[in-house]
């Protein structure tokens, strides 16, 4: 039986406050018994990574209280519970299925009278068949012409994580001799998001993909609007260049002004999206439908991985618990996300999405205030862009934030340069490193400008190239990393009730229903 329980009232959460500051990282990853240690804290993960947490305020000490807090909140059954297709989403009493786009856990899951997991299947399959016929000439512009261009329509979760997983295989699948379409992304209302991209791009070559699950959403139906005008500007019918991602029972799914719909349900939220239609359009339209399915692969060997009882072979959770010790016991207040590597640069973004509107909460599952603090602020940019940004008040500020790492030892682009005795691909991994063991143990200064007290956690992912397995297995890992986290704070993860006050009073505006400093804002706005 699952009993769904606060934090601070479990026996484990007691004995970790007991363990603040047990661990000296200094001592710890210095000389010899920091080799060791490095070679030992790591798990395997899937698409050939692996999560090393060597440099965490962790020991075994602390690892067996978190395992014992893992099973006092029976993360095991929970996540069990989920896959099975029981109601998780209790805000909106939904199942929750992302996992069931990309494979099969446990039982088959019937909802709505059908079965999930083959209706995810066959609307990958109806997304497959269109890109082949896209990529062989059988879908054509009116004149006949081959598409060279999609573009997304869409936000939050309908942009945030399709964008990035196309920026990160875009330049392996050119080197790999799959790049089938560029693809490019209208997200926000501001019109020089729109006017930037159709300037940018020949409309006559261009398929867009409309993706609102409700038919209603307000920002993707003005870019909609937007660019049918410009298809119509040039002297095209809008419906033989775009495609609809929705629901079956929205508007747009029979509509007469697609090529053709495919289908999304309310059991995936917008930001567990992207292994479903949602990522799948674009990215079966960019690179081909097997690499989507190469993508599929990763996340669903790690989602299988998720599911090991014993914490030190779960990479997510136990990232997952790492991080709640950080959060809840040693008070760290955020997490910076620093992928070294420029096919990530967009990944960070993902996750502050993923992270913070699920676990940005503060009731738990069942309404009720919780006594402890939540999910951490989210940010983040590639190496070593970000060094000579923030990273200033990471290694001296007076927080302390911990960081994940994401570092491969090859590069995508098959490209490199020798200069000064190491490739750019080395000085890029040298630089990781080297922050690792700085953020670490720090160095004594006389100079207090010059003095780094170091003991500034950090975990690392580590893999040898960013393919399709290996950025499906590094999805799926932060996915079920904030699922673990929300079931030990006892949140309902998969609702997003904080994003809804603010479109309410925006149609007010737009409709002008307003007084007070709300009226004078929209005067002061020209609105």
């Amino acid at each position: 039986m699952i009993a769904w329980k606060n934090l601070d009232t479990t026996a484990a959460y007691k004995k970790l406050q007991g363990l603040k500051n047990h661990v000296c990282l200094q001592d710890a990853m210095s000389g010899e018994s920091g080799a060791k240690r490095v070679k030992e804290y790591c798990v395997p993960m899937a698409g050939g990574l692996s999560y090393n947490y060597a440099a965490k305020q962790v020991d075994a000490d602390v690892l067996a209280v978190l395992k014992d807090l893992a099973e006092e909140m029976q993360l095991t059954e929970k996540y069990a519970a989920l896959y099975n297709g029981e109601v998780i989403n209790t805000g909106e009493k939904r199942l929750v299925l992302h996992q069931l786009t990309r494979g099969q856990l446990g039982e088959n899951v019937m909802a709505d009278g059908v079965n999930k997991r083959e209706f995810y299947v066959a609307q990958q399959q109806k997304v497959a068949d269109f890109a082949k016929k896209v990529h062989a000439g059988e879908i054509t512009n009116a004149a006949g012409e081959k598409f060279t261009t999609v573009v997304q329509i869409g936000i939050g979760g309908s942009d945030l994580g399709p964008r990035a997983m196309y920026l990160a295989l875009e330049n392996w699948a050119k080197q790999n001799g799959c790049f089938k379409l560029e693809a490019r992304f209208i997200s926000n209302v501001d019109p020089d998001d729109a006017a930037s991209v159709l300037k940018g791009i020949d409309v006559k070559h261009s398929l867009f993909v409309l993706v609102s699950k409700s038919g209603t959403t307000l920002e993707t139906l003005t870019n909609e609007s937007f660019v049918k005008d410009a298809l119509k500007n040039a002297g095209l019918d809008p419906a033989r260049h775009m495609v609809a991602v929705t629901s079956e029972t929205s508007p747009l799914a029979k509509s007469s002004d697609y090529l053709a719909a495919f289908f999304m349900d309310d059991y995936i939220g917008g930001r567990y999206s992207s292994t479903s239609c949602v990522g799948g359009a674009v990215l079966s339209l960019a690179f081909g439908p097997d690499i989507f399915a190469r993508f599929l692969n990763g996340a669903a060997e790690e989602d299988k991985l998720a599911t090991n009882p014993d914490l030190l072979k779960n990479p997510a959770m136990l990232d997952a618990l790492i991080g709640v010790y950080e959060r809840n016991v040693q008070g760290y207040p955020a997490t910076a996300v620093l992928p070294y590597s420029q096919a990530l640069s967009r990944f960070p973004a993902h996750l502050q999405q993923l992270d913070m509107e699920s676990n940005g909460k503060s009731v738990n599952r069942f309404g009720e205030p919780v006594d402890y603090v939540t999910g951490p602020v989210i940010f983040g940019e590639p190496g070593t862009n970000g060094q000579h940004s923030f990273y200033q008040l990471l290694h001296q500020g007076t927080d302390i934030v911990p960081l994940q790492f994401v570092g491969f030892r090859r590069n995508q682009a098959g490209m490199d340069v020798n200069i000064q005795g190491s490739t750019s691909q080395q000085k890029l991994c040298a630089n990781v490193a080297a922050q690792i063991m700085a953020f670490a143990c720090g160095k004594k200064d006389e100079n207090p400008n010059k003095n780094f007290d170091g003991g500034r956690p950090s975990s690392i992912i580590i893999g040898d190239q960013l393919t399709p397995e290996a950025l499906g297995a590094l999805l799926a890992h932060f996915e079920n990393k904030v699922m673990f986290q929300g079931f030990v704070w006892n949140l309902n993860s998969f609702d997003q009730e904080g994003v809804q006050l603010g479109k309410v009073l925006a149609k007010r505006v737009l409709a002008h229903d307003t007084d007070g400093a709300l009226k004078v804002y929209s005067d002061l706005l020209d609105i």
